[in-house]
């Protein structure tokens, strides 16, 4: 199922992408995942000001009428389209640069030294953006950390009250 769940994400990539461009709106994420005997298929999309129901409605619709005439996913599945929510993830190299300023948890591959010279694994702090391709980041406990983008695991914004 994964080289059917890589290719599926492909190639919904490569069709949502005009649309949702057309709509003004990007794509953070796209999840095909089996739930039970069905599957389900996930986009998480984004703009400046934020995503609304109706947002996702008008995305849901057109995707949907797009997939039935590609029918490109085998068997049964649902659409689900939806914001990314709070903790929203850090996936392309611009997501850097646009959070800049904000908080955000950066998880690593393997365990990385911050500038004081402690090695760990997540790395939680103020975003200061990507510079030679490292996500530098001031950590919450003071010290900055410089991590090359290649070794992050996982990276998300973090909620601020």
């Amino acid at each position: 199922m994964s080289t059917v769940k890589g290719d599926v994400c492909g190639q919904v990539t490569e069709i949502a992408l005009p649309i949702l461009e057309s709509l003004g709106m990007e794509l953070v994420d796209v999840e095909f995942v089996k739930v039970g005997r069905d599957s389900v298929l996930r986009l998480f999309i984004d703009k400046d000001g934020g995503i609304g129901l109706d947002d996702c409605a008008d995305v849901s619709r057109e995707l949907s009428a797009v997939l039935d005439v590609e029918d490109i996913i085998p068997g049964h599945y649902s659409l689900e389209v939806s914001s990314p929510g709070l903790d929203r993830p850090l996936k392309k190299p611009a997501d850097y640069e646009r959070f800049t300023g904000r908080l955000v948890k950066v998880r690593t591959f393997e365990a990385l030294p911050d500038d004081a010279g402690n090695k760990r694994k997540t790395f939680t702090g103020r975003l200061e953006g990507l510079v030679d391709g490292n996500v530098v980041i001031r950590l919450t406990e003071g010290q900055s950390a410089s991590i090359p983008l290649e070794k992050v695991a996982k990276a998300n914004l973090e909620f601020e009250f």
